[in-house]
């Protein structure tokens, strides 16, 4: 063991092991649990753990908050475990704001809002929402997403439009603080008119969808935060999408920026698009898309069962398409999907607190 030395032993060998394992041998010494818990390690352990086909759907449904192993984007029967939220909260009063490097960010929903920082894997959470959430925290008028910056410190973006006024604030782990940004001026995506999508995180950009399904009709946004300079702007909406009514929603495949369209043009139409050297490419079409009118208990929306895909669109319908052999392949690759009662996540280490 000597001979190996430590560098070999924490960073080539239990770097490789899964979050859990990695927890347990924290106990087998104040240095081996120093260790484990460096900002290297934790980088080296959770890069690996993103190159892995395993991920985990989080869900909360009517009375419980449930875990599934997702394999390739396929959903594993029979693997659901129920978890336990941090608070003494029922479930409808939970919303998935955003899932970042195994830490998902929800908002509880009472007479005072708060914001939970929460690590499914660990168990470790932080309340980190100060007087500001006191306001109503809206499903289509707040929003946000999480990033490292270049020092290493994770950070939590909050988008709140209230009044017709849009209020960007970044939150600091390591300084336990939050701060005010400029947001994009001479616009008007804070009006109510306005419905914002989660936020996702891809090639240091975290994008948002921002629709207007009243007036002007179905007119469509993306807002694109850079996690570098921390500066908001706009990106071009691909100019084929031209039936309305239409919906979109953000998903990253193999780290690169899609987007699944979902059309209403005298039959339903669906398909995605991938975002990639500044233009939009079209890479496959849906057959047989269809609406799902009843959601069975076995059943999860964003991922793969028995060649089928349910997609949620932001009004809340459940589309169902069939892949083919290509789309599967393609498709099974998917990184992170955000929505309001569900997100994938990787079992990782990463803690609530600096």
């Amino acid at each position: 063991m000597e001979l190996i030395g430590d560098d070999m032993i924490f960073e080539e060998i239990l770097s490789r092991l899964p979050a859990k394992v990695v927890c347990h041998f924290k106990c087998v010494s104040k240095q081996w649990c120093y260790e484990l818990s460096t900002p290297k390690f934790v980088f080296i352990h959770t890069r690996r753990v993103g190159n892995s086909i395993q991920k985990k759907l989080l869900s909360f449904k009517e009375n419980s908050i449930v875990v599934d192993d997702i394999v390739s984007g396929n959903l594993e029967v029979d693997t659901s475990k129920n978890v336990t939220f941090p608070y003494d909260v029922h479930p409808s009063f939970l919303s998935i704001v955003c899932s970042f490097n195994g830490l998902i960010l929800v908002c509880i929903k009472r007479n005072h809002n708060e914001l939970v920082l929460w690590n499914p894997t660990t168990r470790r959470f932080k309340l980190i929402s100060d007087d500001f959430f006191i306001r109503y925290f809206g499903r289509h008028n707040d929003t946000g997403g999480m990033y490292f910056d270049e020092a290493n410190d994770l950070k939590v973006l909050h988008i709140n439009c209230y009044w017709d006024v849009v209020t960007a604030r970044v939150y600091s782990r390591r300084h336990d603080s939050w701060r005010k940004l400029n947001f994009l001026s001479g616009t008007q995506l804070a009006s109510n008119f306005y419905s914002w999508s989660s936020g996702i995180y891809s090639g240091k950009t975290i994008y948002f969808i921002v629709s207007n399904y009243w007036f002007p009709p179905d007119e469509r946004n993306i807002v694109a935060f850079d996690v570098i300079s921390e500066s908001f702007s706009l990106v071009r909406f691909p100019e084929r999408i031209e039936v309305n009514p239409c919906q979109v929603h953000f998903l990253t495949i193999s780290n690169k920026l899609h987007v699944i369209v979902v059309q209403y043009a005298g039959e339903l139409i669906a398909y995605l698009v991938k975002y990639e050297h500044d233009d939009w490419i079209k890479v496959f079409s849906f057959s047989k898309a269809r609406i799902v009118q009843h959601l069975e208990p076995q059943q999860r929306t964003n991922v793969i069962q028995d060649n089928k895909w349910l997609i949620t669109s932001i009004c809340g319908d459940i589309v169902e398409v069939l892949l083919c052999n290509d789309s599967f392949n393609y498709i099974q690759h998917v990184d992170s999907y955000n929505g309001p009662k569900g997100a994938l996540f990787l079992e990782t280490i990463v803690s609530p607190f600096d």
